[in-house]
């Protein structure tokens, strides 16, 4: 849990506000690396959001001496060390963190994981979801908060605005303008000074009969930004964005999805997905609240584990993954689980 601080009068809020209303001044944020388990209470009865029980609630304090509430699967004796584990096989790990007010923290506590940095010169391309001319309640598309709150995450790096660049596609007869203006996806890009580039209007570079986007192997750093569904493996589905157009229809229409994207995925640098799991769809398009993020430089173990979390079966482009095998760190499966 993140803190925020008045830089005059030292007042601390345990959710963010734009400014302290005492002085007027912008909060800061106080980051945690550890804490310590002050005290453990064992909860019994199941409610929407925690159908599995029994579950323990933690009363941690950070090296700050902040006292937070976590909900954990695991029992803790009071003084003991909460720690956040760090993977032992990055290509294979997915983390997960749970929203509470914003998604900036769920956003560092997963780049702390994987113990990702960045430099202030590196050149990032963000991959979102950009499926339809929706308004951002229907959860069509990557949402304009989540998208917002990576860039300033990412401007914490010192990244510049001119070195970040988003991509997109339309893959139908509704230009692509349309959806970025429906989505606000255009509005956090000329509020925040991003550019944008339509893929179909760049070179391709073929590999192995699939032509994808030659801006792709020119950026030290790509993030996968999909917003996840009980529909379709899309932390997968959302990297075909990078195909071209007519190529894709042509490679649908011969070979499976799993197979087209066995293909693309042994072509791609690597890739990191940031994937939203806020208000997802189900099956009916009905949404619904998860407030998760999930983290991952493996696309298919990220789909895995987030239809673990939802009860639903794998999707036929992810049939075969081993679930036993992923390493899953942050939150566990049981702590987040939930019957829709």
């Amino acid at each position: 849990m993140a803190f925020f601080i008045c830089p005059n009068c030292k007042r601390v809020w345990g959710y963010k506000i734009e400014k302290c209303p005492y002085c007027f001044l912008e909060l800061k944020r106080e980051k945690w690396k550890k804490a310590k388990v002050k005290s453990v209470a064992q909860t019994t009865i199941p409610s929407i959001f925690h159908q599995k029980v029994p579950y323990y609630v933690l009363i941690l304090e950070n090296e700050h001496q902040r006292k937070f509430l976590q909900k954990s699967a695991k029992l803790y004796q009071p003084d003991e060390i909460f720690e956040i584990e760090k993977p032992k096989e990055k290509s294979k790990a997915v983390a997960i963190w749970r929203k509470k007010y914003d998604f900036f923290e769920p956003i560092e506590k997963i780049f702390e994981i994987f113990e990702i940095n960045l430099k202030s010169d590196q050149k990032i391309l963000i991959l979102p979801t950009i499926k339809s001319a929706s308004h951002p309640h229907s959860r069509e598309n990557t949402s304009p908060e989540f998208l917002e709150s990576v860039l300033d995450f990412l401007f914490e790096f010192g990244l510049k605005p001119e070195n970040i660049t988003i991509l997109g596609q339309s893959f139908d007869e509704i230009p692509l303008i349309e959806k970025l203006k429906k989505s606000q996806i255009l509005e956090i890009c000329h509020r925040k000074k991003i550019s944008f580039f339509d893929i179909s209007q760049g070179e391709f570079l073929e590999k192995e009969k699939i032509k994808i986007t030659k801006k792709i192997f020119e950026a030290d750093f790509i993030l996968n930004l999909p917003i996840l569904n009980m529909k379709e493996a899309k932390s997968c589905e959302n990297l075909f964005t990078l195909i071209e157009k007519q190529n894709l229809n042509t490679l649908e229409y011969f070979s499976e999805k799993k197979e087209i994207f066995e293909k693309l995925e042994s072509n791609l640098p690597q890739i990191f997905t940031l994937a939203e799991g806020d208000h997802i769809q189900n099956e009916k398009g009905v949404n619904f609240y998860l407030n998760l993020v999930l983290g991952s430089f493996n696309p298919k173990n990220l789909d895995c584990v987030f239809y673990k979390i939802v009860k639903r079966n794998l999707p036929e482009i992810i049939k075969e993954v081993e679930f036993e095998k992923i390493e899953v760190l942050g939150r566990k499966i049981e702590e987040v689980e939930i019957y829709f």
